[in-house]
């Protein structure tokens, strides 16, 4: 086959273009730090990256939801402290009046308080979480506590914490907030204005405040246990979140050194090119006809 002037000078522009493209291809891979910035470049890379990606970004989400589930549940678990603290106050204040030595007018007095603490588990009861009432169950944008009546909505509410996995993040309000509760602390005051209320009827409110404290108690320990379940799992989402990222780096990211030494190498090459291409093209007919 006979090889013409025309067909070398296209040969090596050609070849040279081709040079062009690797440089830009190498360059591209040094300014982004990526192996490619089009699905073009090679599809397979691609693919895997939209799939890592999604993973990093399933569990950057579940990470999200897990701050939602401490902040639910730390609020919660405040409330239920305070809770039993206010309930702990009324039983030693009963405690107290059963003792025949208190004169009706210092009984008043513990009423008032009674009553002053009976206002503050109401407050307690109604207590919000990024605008959530937190003892209403699913029903979070009515208070559960309303002009002294308990209305509870003892729906579960459940955060997805892992793919499949939700955990109850809210107590059983019925169990610890309830009109039984507040009745009896009625009855307390009532009898505590009663000049007439003997020591033994004021004892017995000892016993039924200690029922609902234990109430309390019992709600908080299953909290904890929760609580301690969410922790492990926030432990597993952070390993999770460091293999999906290390796996999306290794199939995106680009080698550094080894991008370095291509650009070096094709530089070399491309000079070359140039330069061959250079003695190729520059005889002209003139040059044959001397």
């Amino acid at each position: 086959m006979r090889v013409t002037q025309m067909m070398l000078s296209q040969s090596s522009l050609r070849h040279i273009n081709q040079g062009y493209d690797r440089l830009a291809t190498i360059q591209d891979q040094l300014a982004s730090g990526k192996k490619i910035t089009r699905a073009s470049q090679d599809p397979v890379v691609a693919m895997k990256g939209m799939r890592y990606r999604s993973q990093v970004t399933e569990v950057e989400q579940f990470k999200r939801n897990l701050a939602e589930a401490y902040n639910w549940m730390d609020t919660t678990d405040s409330a239920l402290d305070q809770g039993t603290q206010a309930l702990a106050r009324i039983r030693e204040l009963a405690t107290q009046a059963a003792n025949d030595s208190y004169t009706p007018e210092e009984r008043a007095n513990m009423a008032k308080e009674v009553a002053q603490l009976r206002e503050h588990l109401e407050s307690i009861a109604n207590s919000k979480n990024s605008n959530k009432y937190i003892f209403n169950g699913m029903n979070t944008t009515t208070a559960p506590v309303q002009d002294g009546e308990v209305t509870t909505n003892n729906q579960p509410v459940e955060i997805e914490l892992m793919k499949g996995v939700s955990v109850q993040v809210n107590v059983n309000a019925g169990n610890v907030f309830t009109n039984e509760l507040f009745d009896d602390i009625k009855a307390l005051e009532a009898s505590l204005q009663d000049e007439n209320a003997s020591g033994e009827e004021l004892s017995g409110f000892i016993d039924t405040l200690f029922g609902h404290i234990n109430n309390f108690v019992a709600e908080r320990a299953e909290l904890g246990a929760r609580v301690n379940r969410v922790e492990m799992m926030e432990n597993r989402l952070m390993e999770q979140e460091v293999i999906a990222k290390r796996i999306m780096s290794n199939n995106e990211d680009a080698e550094m050194e080894e991008v370095i030494i291509d650009l070096m190498t094709q530089e070399s090459v491309h000079r070359a090119a140039l330069s061959a291409g250079a003695r190729i093209i520059q005889p002209t007919l003139m040059d044959f006809l001397r």
